[in-house]
């Protein structure tokens, strides 16, 4: 989605070039993502998604846990239901996910019913 919001200048131009820059470099980057196999403790299935070198200037900064809509607008690509949990401060650039033990069974259609997750 393109930002067509104004800085403080009024220069709108800016704003539109750095979501293009940075859709460009999505696409670019979008095969060196590397997404960890799953491992999981007895509630939660974990993984965790390391950035290449391209879209690591896209990350918050300062470090924080990022939405759902956030790390996907990152070219993030997962099953429904993670979690970014932790932020990793000495690499900012490898996202800590978790979600459910058996999310995609328990709610085939990704969605879990409000107030029923236990995480």
């Amino acid at each position: 989605m393109l930002s067509f919001k104004t800085d403080k200048n009024g220069d709108s131009h800016k704003s539109l070039a750095y979501e293009e820059k940075k859709m460009a470099d999505i696409t670019k980057y979008a095969e060196e993502i590397y997404y960890s196999e799953r491992y999981s403790d007895d509630d939660c299935e974990y993984r965790h998604v390391a950035l290449p070198e391209g879209l690591r200037k896209y990350l918050p900064n300062p470090p924080r846990l990022m939405s759902e809509d956030e790390w996907r607008g990152l070219g993030v690509r997962q099953s429904p239901g993670w979690e970014h949990y932790m932020v990793h401060e000495p690499e900012p650039h490898v996202l800590l996910f978790k979600r459910e033990k058996d999310f995609q069974v328990k709610y085939p259609l990704g969605v879990p019913a409000l107030n029923s997750r236990k995480v």
